[in-house]
């Protein structure tokens, strides 16, 4: 019961001590696709490194799902979380959460995490692309890629025409995730 108890204490501290050190930006409930379920970033992405996109369900490179789910499936086990925000800041996204959601999901798979649509640039950028934007460089277009260092101190941008499985992306995660496992 002692061992129980203190194993709880810990996780508890441990689990406070995260929040704490989470950057605001990340401290949001944002809100699923198609979904009533939110997810806070800040408890998702604790000890992880991110891959931060915006989506969109029409646009021409949609297909880049495909890869992302690829790079989801090969990475995430290694502590990569993949979000992906819908956004209709090209007038390229889907007029319902329900067909953005069907698009993504059955038409190319996704299971990586997809936030409902908000803007990502601009004044009415959400708060993790606001600052996104400040630390590199605001979306052009749908479908920019953010690689986010676990330790928040690093973020990479990735224009569109990158492609997921590029061994520009590719070098960058893996480069990303070895310091995780280099710092522990």
């Amino acid at each position: 019961m002692f061992k129980q108890t203190t194993l709880l204490i810990l996780f508890l501290l441990s689990s406070s001590l995260a929040v704490a050190d989470c950057p605001d930006f990340l401290e949001h409930n944002l809100k699923k696709l198609h979904s009533d379920e939110t997810i806070n970033l800040c408890e998702a992405a604790f000890g992880k490194t991110l891959l931060i996109i915006n989506t969109a369900s029409y646009c021409g490179y949609t297909k880049q799902f495909e890869g992302l789910e690829s790079v989801h499936q090969k990475y995430h086990d290694q502590g990569l979380l993949m979000v992906g925000f819908a956004s209709n800041d090209f007038n390229q996204e889907a007029s319902t959460e329900k067909e953005a959601s069907r698009v993504c999901r059955l038409n190319y798979g996704v299971t990586f995490m997809m936030i409902a649509p908000s803007s990502v640039r601009g004044q009415t950028a959400n708060p993790v692309f606001a600052e996104l934007n400040k630390k590199t460089k605001e979306p052009n277009w749908n479908f920019n890629k953010y690689l986010v260092s676990y330790d928040r101190n690093n973020v990479t941008h990735f224009p569109s025409y990158i492609a997921p499985e590029s061994d520009q992306l590719t070098t960058a995660i893996e480069t990303a995730l070895s310091n995780v496992r280099g710092s522990h």
